[in-house]
This record gives structure tokens, sequence and C-alpha cells, in this order.
């Protein structure tokens, strides 16, 4: 009733689902708005879809996964048709079998999947009341399964009560439910109480404020109670304030039997009635609050009308009684299968400091973590922790909870905690864990640099008692440190590194070796590189197994310009994280990924792994690792409209994070060198050669500054810069840029041999070979050397032409023209990869290499359905009307 506008935007999300386009809406409202009456309109209308209802019971908040396997656990069946980690992660997180479940996005990823195989057989309406009170880890899930959606018929629908627990709607699609309009209002009203006299419903009128149950609950108080229509109405909390008076109107024992009912949370009948007999209640009491309308009996379940009347019931009850409910249900809860909502109960009876509830809770903590239920361990913890008889164990218990806190997306609570936690104890370990901790959240809250400072702090602590660990604390300093152009601290990091005792060969020593000499460079390449070398090979060997060690070995693969084989070993991590489902850790691989791929002139690889990475770190939060992809984006050289318009955005971090905007810098040099504005170029170049971040990849920067150094008219410029990069290129053998500078330097015919000594190192190299192609071509062409200039000038085009690197191509193709050639304008159009978007060539090229549209989704977070639109828009792009085309079209590119 006088929804007729806000059912007109939920008929159009269920309208999508079922032409095949999934849409997810958030709708908000306080109590009594009608979202629950919304969802039934729905669940009514939608008869020729598959309804999955959920809701979230503020008792059940707290036990992981408890929301997800009420909505999926009568498709246990279906997890066979899931991929095998995905399934054995949801059985485990429904305690259907013992394994751990894995990291917690593998289970967002295996509800994806399990919705998109539901909607298979007819589209599908996913409908969750009152989302929040929905554990988090069951939240988690399903947020991450709204957003990766795509071509599935589903609805997915949330309904959200404001003000009482924050709902990350960020980036959905948002209903906000207001109060009836008047007219509408009063049609309700006369609807339920009729024999209202005109002032008194108008009065109704003005104190519900067209809140639908406030009107209708106030409306059959006053019709109940004609004699009171004259006194005054309620204003704050009016419908609790209605329904507190009509629980006040019932016996004492039914009371304390619902208090029973409110307490417990899940509705079973058998349980609240074993309870009940424990309080000295029976059924009985349980008639006059069903014939009073408010629970309602269903078979073996009991459940309140309206979640307020359960809120009420349990807010009004007396301390001692609700702490006699809460030990009646403890102990009427037994069995294995209830041990989580007993120790919940136990807590909640406790009166004090209770030793070995404070341990059930930890039984409780690590059993959710098994299955994955990162938030639900933090509040086992740290309700564990209150519990603690002693400081230094409620300080242990506070930092395993702050450290949940963290892995389960809560920084702020994950602080507090830590913090908490160094105030109760003088243990090194203990402390230097909660610094650690506070270390993490300051990377993106903060800076790196606060990271890296804390970090530090936090192994000085235990560098002589827990070298292992302190060495993973210094490489986070060390790490965040050079995000942060931070070399004070990079240099500290590497002291202490230096006087931590490590057993010779292990992984951690050859981890703290690599940072060691990371921290000679540039001046120090000749020793720095063979230890950074060693790092990488013993990750690509499999001899580093922890993840972030591996990413920095990656990242040594190209720090000593072993390109191609850092890239394997980064795809090779990349697709073992997509299979653990550990999202988390999956921007930094793609990050990383993305670079070397730019490195090695892989444009288009390197947008899509960006592109990748950017869609991920957006729906999980990682703003800061947000930023650092973009910033590879701007670097790219295929679109110069797009780096240009996005490089305000990424380049106002410079102050946080110098090592990446210094990318996006490069680029935007880039464009301006190959557009012909060398001044600009330079200007921009020698920011980056000479700013923090010229230690790191940012040394192949070098031969551009050279370049645009030369063009410029200041070759004293160029050679500023070369001392080091000439110790680098040495050090890792990569001649062929170094050999490149000094013929931009050169004169006469040195210069040509030079140029083709370049050449001849370059090997797999064809984007760094196509620019000094050009550069050689350029160099010909104005010594009158017209046709080698144009056959190098024609082999460069077709490199940039094939990889997408408009802008280089751009100026081939005008050096042709001034040897009189006409290259075709839309020679770039040539390569059939070049029309897909990132996300349609990952699809494409984990098709041509044979996945099956199930194993790309398992690999992607997208549904198979989605992966299959993806295909199918890319096949005419591509020209191809097969599968088996893809290979050879992939090959040939």
């Amino acid at each position: 009733m006088g929804r007729e506008r806000e059912w007109e935007r939920v008929a159009g999300v269920l309208g999508d689902a079922r032409s095949g386009r999934s849409r997810t809406m958030v709708v908000r409202g306080e109590a009594g708005i009608g979202k629950t009456a919304l969802l039934g309109r729905i669940t009514a209308d939608a008869e020729d879809m598959q309804v999955i209802r959920g809701t979230g019971v503020e008792s059940e908040s707290e036990l992981a996964f408890g929301g997800l396997h009420l909505m999926l656990h009568p498709y246990r069946d279906r997890f066979e048709a899931l991929p095998e980690r995905q399934a054995a992660a949801l059985r485990s997180a429904f305690g259907l079998a013992a394994g751990p479940a894995g990291d917690r996005f593998l289970i967002g990823a295996a509800t994806l999947t399990l919705l998109s195989e539901l909607a298979a057989d007819r589209p599908l309406a996913c409908l969750v009341d009152d989302a929040q009170w929905l554990d988090s880890a069951s939240l988690d899930a399903l947020l991450f399964a709204a957003r990766r959606l795509g071509a599935d018929p589903i609805a997915m629908i949330f309904t959200v009560r404001d003000g009482v627990r924050p709902f990350p709607d960020r980036g959905l699609d948002v209903l906000r439910l207001t109060g009836l309009d008047r007219g509408a209002a009063r049609d309700l009203v006369t609807a339920h109480a009729p024999g209202l006299t005109v002032p008194v419903r108008e009065r109704l009128l003005d104190e519900a404020a067209g809140n639908p149950l406030a009107l209708i609950e106030l409306a059959n108080a006053l019709r109940s109670r004609p004699a009171r229509q004259a006194g005054p109405l309620p204003v704050g909390g009016r419908v609790q304030e209605t329904f507190r008076r009509r629980l006040a109107e019932l016996p004492d024992a039914t009371r304390r039997l619902l208090l029973v009912v409110a307490a417990d949370g899940t509705a079973d009948l058998g349980v609240v009635l074993r309870a009940g007999e424990a309080l000295g209640l029976g059924p009985a009491d349980l008639g006059p609050a069903e014939e009073a309308g408010l629970v309602v009996l269903d078979g073996e379940e009991v459940r309140f009308r309206h979640p307020l009347i359960r809120a009420v019931t349990y807010q009004d009850a007396a301390h001692h009684r609700r702490i006699a409910v809460h030990g009646a249900l403890a102990r009427v809860l037994g069995g294995d299968e209830h041990a989580d909502r007993r120790a919940w109960h136990l807590a909640a009876a406790a009166t004090g400091p209770d030793e070995s509830v404070a341990a059930e809770l930890e039984r409780v903590a690590d059993r959710a973590e098994r299955r994955g239920g990162t938030a639900a361990v933090a509040a086992a913890y740290e309700r564990a922790a209150r519990l603690s008889t002693e400081p230094e164990g409620k300080a242990r218990r506070l930092v395993h909870a702050a450290r949940a806190c963290y892995d389960a997306g809560r920084p702020d609570q994950a602080t507090r905690l830590a913090a908490e936690a160094e105030q109760l104890t003088g243990q090194d370990g203990v402390v230097a864990e909660a610094t650690f901790i506070r270390a993490q959240v300051a990377y993106e809250r903060v800076s790196p640099a606060a990271d890296a400072a804390l970090a530090l702090q936090g192994a000085a602590l235990i560098a002589g008692s827990d070298p292992e660990q302190a060495v993973a604390m210094l490489t986070e300093a060390v790490w965040s440190a050079r995000d942060a152009g931070a070399h004070d601290l990079v240099r500290r990091s590497v002291e202490l590194l230096r006087e931590v005792k490590l057993p010779a060969g292990s992984a951690k020593a050859l981890v703290a070796a690599a940072l060691i000499a990371y921290g000679r460079l540039p001046d120090g390449a000749a020793e720095a590189v063979p230890a950074m070398r060693a790092l990488f090979e013993s990750a690509r060997s499999g001899g580093v197994e922890d993840v972030v060690e591996c990413v920095i070995g990656g990242f040594m693969g190209l720090l000593v310009a072993d390109d191609r084989a850092a890239i394997e070993l980064l795809e090779r991590m990349a697709g073992e994280l997509r299979a653990q489902g550990a999202l988390g850790w999956l921007p930094y691989i793609l990050e990383a990924l993305a670079i070397g791929r730019l490195l090695l002139g892989d444009l288009r690889g390197a947008d899509a792994a960006a592109a990748e990475g950017v869609s991920l770190a957006t729906d999980i939060g990682m703003d800061m690792q947000v930023t650092a992809l973009k910033c590879i984006v701007v670097r790219l050289e295929g679109d110069a409209e797009r780096s240009r318009a996005m490089a305000p955005d990424v380049l106002k971090h410079a102050d946080l994070h110098p090592t990446n905007t210094a990318l996006a810098s490069w680029g935007l040099g880039l464009l301006d060198l190959a557009g012909g504005h060398a001044d600009a170029a330079l200007e921009r170049l020698e920011a980056v050669c000479s700013g923090p971040a010229r230690h790191d990849v940012l040394i192949r920067a070098v031969p551009d500054h050279v370049e645009a150094a030369v063009r410029a008219g200041r070759p004293d410029l160029a050679r500023a810069h070369l001392p080091a990069f000439e110790a680098w290129a040495a050090a890792t053998s990569c001649g062929a840029l170094m050999s490149r500078c000094r013929a931009l330097l050169a004169d006469g015919d040195e210069a040509d041999e030079h140029y083709r000594r370049a050449l001849e190192l370059h090997g797999d190299h064809a984007y760094d070979a196509a620019r000094t192609r050009l550069l050689h071509g350029e160099w010909l062409r104005r010594r009158r050397r017209r046709t080698e200039a144009r056959t190098e000038l024609t082999a460069a085009l077709e490199v940039f032409a094939r990889l997408g690197a408009a802008c280089w191509a751009g100026r081939a193709r005008s050096e042709l023209e001034v040897l009189g050639d006409r290259p075709a304008a839309g020679a770039l159009d040539g390569d059939p990869l070049k029309r897909l978007t990132p996300q349609e060539l990952q699809v494409v090229r984990l098709a041509a290499a044979g996945l099956s549209n199930r194993e790309i989704g398992a690999q992607l977070y997208l549904s198979p359905r989605t992966v299959g639109h993806h295909l199918y828009k890319a096949y005419p792009k591509i020209g191809v009307t097969r599968r088996m085309e893809l290979a050879r079209l992939v090959s040939d590119t």
C-alpha cells in the first residue's frame, strides 16, 4: 500500500534477473518501515523464480556461517557440481567435513558458483531479511557473490535496519524506504482500525510519521482501548512502547518463557521447552503470547511475529533473569553439534571472570578458524579475554582477537584490541605481535612509512628470542619502506636484519640476505644482485612457501631483470592463490605480475592483470592497493587519453606512495616523449630518476630519461643517472638498454654500432627491441640511409601495433611518412585481441589454454555463466566461431 514507486524499482531488479542479468539491491529503512513486507511481496510475485530466503538473527550473529548454512544447507546435494576446493570449503564451513575451510574468500567464491548453479534451473531470487544481523562470515560470502555475479539470472535483495549495525553497501544499488504519504497511511489505519474518530486518527498519523508498523500497532492498541483514545500517544520508540505494554499484560511465566525464545535464537520449540522446564515453566505458558499475536508456532518452531518484539523482550528483562535463561539453555544444549551455542550461553550466564568458560570460547575460536570464520574467531577470542582471570592470558587472547579482526577486514577493531593487549603485558612476543598488527593496519589507514616504523619497532623486541618472526616483521618493514621511498627505514631495518641469527640456508635466511642486498641498491648492484637472485631462484623452485616472501621473490626477479621467469613464477602463484581462495593476497601478486608484463612489453597482459587487481581490491576495500594498481594502468602506453585522465587521481598520493606513483609519472613522461614533447618528458623523467623510487624497477626509466635529454638538447643531463644504471645493467647482464643509451650519446658510425649491438642483446624483449629499432630508424633517416631506415621503422611499427603500444606506433608511422610512406592509420586494428576488454582478454587466454568455463570462473572469481557471457561477446570481436580456434589466435599474437 503506497509503495508503487518503490515496487517499480524492485520489479526492475527481478525483471533483469529473469532476462539473465544479475542485480543486487539493498533495501534500507527504520524498524517497521515495511522492508519485510516488501520481501513478502517479492516472494508472492516471483512464482516463476526459485526463492531462497534468509534472515539475520541478533543472537546468532557471532556463529560463523550460521546464516549462510540456513540458506544453502538444503542444497548440499549440489556441492558436487562445484570445483573441488570450493565444495570442500563449503562442507567444512557447514560442519559437514573435518578439513580446514581455507581462505575466507574461498567460501565467497563457492557461494557465487553455487548460486549460479542453482540459477541454471530457473531464475533465482535470493532474499535476506534483517541482513545487519547476519554473522560476518555469511555476509562477506553473500556480498562477495553479489559483487561478482554478472550474466546470471539472479536477483539478490538484502533488507537492512538503519541505526543498528553498519552494513557495507558500498557500490550496491540502495533503495531507502521512507514513511508512507498521508493518503496511504490514512488508508492503512482505516483498514486496521475503522472505528477511530477522525481527531484520534489524525493524531495517530502525525505520531506514526508514515511508519506502517507503527500505524498498524498503534491503531490496534487504540481500537482495543477506546477509553484511552484521548490520552497522550507514545512518541519516542512508538512501536517498541506498544509492544512493551502488550508484553506487560502477559502472565509472568509467559514473559519468562518468551525470554527463553528471545535468548535462544534457533526457533527450536524443543530446545525452548526443555530450557523452560529447567526453569519451572511449561508449554501452556506460551499460550497467552500466541493468543496475543506476539509469537507464531509453526510445527517444531516458535518465532516472534516481529524482530522488535524479540528485542523488547530481551532488553527489558532483568539481568538475573537473563543469566538464568542462558544458564538453562547451556544445560539443555548437549552434544558436539551444539558446542558453540552452549559456550556462548555459558559466556552470557557468567557473572564475572571464569577461566573454564574462557577456555570453552577458545575452543569455539579454534573451530571457527577451521571453518574459515575469521569474524567469529575474533568475537570468541575477545569474549574469552574478557572472562580471563589473569592479565597475561587476557593479553594473549586479545592479540589473537586482534589478528582475527585484521584477517576479517575489521582494521579499527584490530587496532583497538592490539593496543589494549600491549597495555596488559610485558611479554615481548605478545607486545611484538600487537605492534605488528597495528603496523599492518597502518599501511592502509595511515601510510606505508607508518607500517614500516611500527613493524621495525615490533621486530626489535624479538630479534633475539624469535628470529623467524622478527624476519617476517622486518620483511614487512623493508617492503613498506620501499613503497614509501623511506630509505632511512630501509637502512635501519637492514641493520637489524644483519643482527638476526638464522640457520644457514633456511628460507628466512635467504629472505634476510635478499633484503639486506636490496638495501645496497643502486650503488652496490654488483654485490646485491647475487643474493636477490638467490631468493628469486628459491621461490621458483619451491624453496620459499610464505606468500609474502614469494611475492618479494617475484619482485626480486624483476629487479635482476629476469622478467620472463619472474612472470612465470608470479602467474603460478596467482593460480595457486586463486585455487586457495586467498583473495586478500591476489591483488599484491597481480601488481607484481602487471609490472612484470609491462617491463616485458606485454601491455595488454599488464592491463588485464591490473584491471583484475583493481576489481578485486575494490570489492574487498583495499584502497591503497587500488591506487597502486591504477598507477600501473597510467604507465601503460596503449591508451594515452585514459592514462592522462587517470593520472590526477593517483598522483595526489605521491607523498604516501612515491614508488607506485613514480610508475605513473614514468608513463606520462613516455607519452610526452612519444608525442614529441621532449622538454615535458625530460621534466617528468628527471623527477622519476632522481626521486625516492629510483632504487627499484624505476632504474629502467633511465634509458628513457637519456632519450628525452638528448632530444631536448641536454646531453649533460643525459649522463646524470647513467653510472647507477650502468652498474645495474652490468650486474644483471642487461646490456641492451645500456647499448641504446650509448648509441644516443655517440657520434658518427659509433652510434650505429651501439644500436646494432643493442638489437643483438635484446633477445625476446620485443618491445624494447622495437623502441631501439625506432631510434635506429630515425638515426638512419637523418643520415639519408632511407632503405635501412624504412626497414627498421616498418619492423618497429609492426611490433608496436601487435603489442598495442599506440603512442609509439604513431611516432613510427610519422617517421615513415617523412620517408614518403603512407602506412594505414588503422594498422593497430590488425590485431583482433586489441578489441577485447581486459577481462575478456583474460577469459580468452584461459579458454585458449584449455580451461573449461567452470575452471576459468574458479580462477577469476566469476560465475561460469558470466565466463560464458564474456566468451560470447569476445568471439565476434576476434573473428572466431569455435573454442578450438582460440589457441591458434592467442599463440599467433
